[in-house]
């Protein structure tokens, strides 16, 4: 269990390291022994790379130096941006948090997903049992997998459908509700299934931090996914002790703080970096940075100040663009510094988490893989994109042209609503509504919309497990778009059990066997499918059924 008293550290002491530490290393020199190592082999990603996927919360498109921050200071990020891939052209997959996490997480838009707006006068939409997130996909293939964080998905309960030990990460520490995620100085916290007390005040960041390097820390021989999703730099602007090198900033103390937020996270980052180069695996590790949507103007901070949405127009909750622009660093030893302008989104991380993986892509998703974007090749381009605020706004791009729709008597639209028209290219500002110029293209753009938003299109996919009072029920679910050939299902553990061999599993279809339980009072088997996809031989695994003295439980391979 985390060891939550921090001795011998106060709050404010804790929180003047973050801060007075701009000068020190930077986050990739604390990852890489030295810029020119490796350099010929630069711009080619390992076989099966750990991934660590950074998401910040609220943090805006020109909220980083490397995208022309000039008051708050992030060197860490910055450094990041100027190795790495630094995406110009990223999109969250709503201008709010819940639908765009539910876009990350299972690489369909709003228009799609399962949540599509945040909780307003009434609960928080939750996941289900038919979404398939990338640490579902990425466990079944090997990977052990980690959410430490904001999970932002309700109910607050353990065992449940929309819990993150369900849905695909073996461990699970931070806020499980969008709401809980507010308190910075939480009275307590989930670990996995557990709520734990947290004495005294500490800050919810700097736990996140310590349980992440502990898992990045523990490494073995297979591959991980880290998730971490901090709460920074959300409202309201809490930070321990004073602002630090901003305390003497002629601007408000939100705004102060706010500084200091954006700051901690970038010194957070570098933690992590460090916590990779002492664990020996920099080197085979992706690290993806990003936000959730446009920086917010809640709680006193005031993005104008810190030009936080850039050159892009509104912000938080806005579907015009400095409400879905978000920053997106690729970083790695193995990557060369580019600037890649092809646009991506939020529903692009699922399908690129699987080519990375070398997982059968999941079909009927919106995204596609933009792995051969982190490395200069060709990657496939989107026809458009979009983002659906139902019963709110809507927005759609097509190459250089982007429409944005109000529901009636939303934004001033009145009672018909109201429809305008971008040119993205010559005004990226969305100062000039062409609309009235260009009907035909309006509307053939507001019928692709229509035809965008509808029900979930996926199909099942991955190895399902469940137990009768007799049997172990073992099925796999060819969720893919390409047939898998040579399937063998089994059972793991003190006597392999093998099914009959089929010879080929066509996409949509399923193959189910029954297998007597193991006949020892104790002992693990694991479900296992092996088969052929794309050249490649799989193996999945799925949860271990665990006998002990009395009945037989499912519990998540760890």
């Amino acid at each position: 269990m985390l060891p939550f008293v921090i001795n011998g550290l106060s709050r404010r002491t804790l929180f003047a390291g973050t801060l007075a530490g701009l000068a020190a290393p930077s986050a990739a020199s604390l990852a890489a022994p030295s810029a020119a190592d490796a350099a010929a082999v630069r711009g080619r990603l390992p076989s099966r790379p750990n991934i660590l996927l950074v998401l910040a919360d609220d943090l805006g498109w020109g909220e980083i130096g490397s995208q022309g921050q000039r008051k708050i200071h992030t060197p860490n990020l910055d450094r990041m941006a100027a190795e790495g891939v630094r995406f110009a052209t990223a999109y969250a997959g709503a201008p709010l948090c819940a639908p765009s996490r539910c876009a990350l997480l299972t690489g369909l838009h709003a228009g799609h997903g399962t949540v599509r707006d945040n909780p307003e006068g009434g609960p928080q939409l939750s996941l289900t049992d038919a979404d398939l997130t990338f640490a579902e996909l990425l466990r079944l293939s090997g990977y052990r997998t980690a959410c430490i964080g904001k999970w932002g998905f309700g109910p607050e309960q353990p065992h449940q459908a929309s819990h993150p030990n369900v849905r695909g990460f073996d461990e699970f520490f931070g806020y499980i509700t969008h709401r809980h995620a507010h308190h910075y100085f939480p009275s307590y916290l989930w670990h996995n299934d557990t709520k734990v007390p947290i004495p005294g005040k500490s800050y919810a960041p700097h736990l996140f931090r310590e349980k992440a390097t502990k898992f990045i820390a523990k490494g073995d021989d297979d591959p991980f996914l880290l998730y971490y999703s901090s709460n920074l730099p959300h409202a309201p602007s809490a930070v321990p002790g004073d602002a630090g090198v901003y305390d003497k900033e002629p601007w408000s103390d939100p705004n102060r703080r706010h500084a200091a937020q954006v700051t901690r996270l970038d010194t957070d980052v570098a933690a992590l970096l460090r916590a990779l180069r002492d664990a020996g695996v920099a080197e085979r590790t992706l690290v993806l940075f990003t936000s959730d949507n446009g920086p917010h103007r809640e709680k006193g901070v005031t993005p104008r100040l810190f030009n936080s949405n850039g050159p892009y127009r509104a912000d938080k909750r806005d579907v015009y663009e400095g409400g879905i622009r978000v920053p997106l660093i690729a970083w790695s030893p193995e990557l060369r510094h580019r600037v890649e302008r092809q646009p991506v989104a939020f529903w692009d991380v699922l399908p690129t988490l699987a080519d990375l993986a070398e997982v059968p892509v999941p079909a009927h998703l919106d995204g596609r893989s933009f792995r051969g974007l982190l490395t200069g090749a060709d990657a496939p381009e989107h026809d458009h994109l979009v983002w659906n605020r139902p019963r709110k706004a809507q927005a759609i791009r097509r190459g250089r042209w982007k429409v944005v729709r109000f529901a009636p008597n939303i934004a001033g639209a009145g009672p018909e609503g109201r429809v305008e028209l971008y040119d993205l290219s010559a005004d990226p500002g969305e100062k000039l509504d062409v609309a009235a110029d260009r009907p035909e293209l309006t509307a053939e753009l507001l019928a692709t919309l229509d035809a965008s938003i509808g029900p979930d299109p996926r199909i099942p996919y991955g190895l399902r497990t469940e137990l009768t009072d007799d049997q172990v029920i073992v099925t796999l679910h060819n969720g893919s778009s390409r047939p898998w050939r040579g399937v063998e299902l089994g059972l793991d553990g003190p006597r392999k059990r093998r099914a009959h061999r089929v010879p080929r599993l066509e996409p949509g279809t399923a193959i189910t066997v029954g297998f007597p339980l193991p006949a020892t009072k104790r002992g693990r088997v694991v479900a296992r499918a092996t088969f052929t996809a794309g050249g490649r031989r799989q193996v999945f695994r799925a949860r271990h059924i665990k006998r002990t003295d009395g009945a037989p439980t499912l519990e998540p391979v760890t």
